[in-house]
């Protein structure tokens, strides 16, 4: 219990320095390796977000962890992003890997159950969903499509579900749909 509120100054010292340093390493690394490692465009993305952030962390309060190993796991998780990101974008197979797939939940106005139970959606938030974009009845949305990101998209018209924004969404669900 004794050093509870108050370790010494050195410990204090320590944790300014690391802190500018490891914060300041990170920033340059982030701009260099550009927007997209900070997106949440996916779940991996989500992960690489959080890891960097845990690092983070554990760099600046963990006398156990070297400013040069911080460093070292921030270039480590930022190369490894860019090395996924860039194959994922031209490999498909490495992308199908990597990345879900969005998920149709309801399909002109009506919800699909068979879907919504795979993907583990419940009716209420479908619901909570369309109220929040200012529908006023299931039927008034054409599709409710579940993101690669986690988050619902209500859209209200569409002419066609033969397209190239619905093109992987529909492929999936053919058989709730029919």
């Amino acid at each position: 219990m004794e050093k509870i509120f108050f370790e010494g100054w050195n410990s204090v010292i320590r944790t300014f320095i690391i802190t500018i340093l490891a914060y300041f390493s990170l920033i340059i690394f982030l701009r260099v390796s550009g927007k997209r490692t900070l997106s949440k465009m996916n779940a991996f993305d989500f992960i690489v977000t959080i890891a960097l952030g845990s690092t983070l962390a554990t760099v600046m309060l963990s006398k156990d962890v070297a400013l040069v190993d911080g460093v070292l796991a921030f270039f480590l998780l930022i190369f490894l992003q860019f090395f996924i990101t860039y194959f994922s974008a031209r490999s498909k197979t490495i992308s199908n890997l990597v990345k879900s797939t969005p998920a149709l939940l309801v399909y002109k106005g009506e919800m699909l159950a068979n879907a919504m139970k795979k993907e583990r959606v419940a009716e209420d938030e479908i619901c909570a969903i369309i109220r929040q974009k200012g529908l006023g009845s299931l039927q008034e949305a054409d599709a409710v499509v579940l993101e690669t990101d986690g988050s619902l998209t209500v859209i209200k018209n569409v002419t066609d579900f033969n397209n190239e924004v619905f093109e992987h969404v529909i492929k999936r669900q053919v058989d709730d749909i029919n």
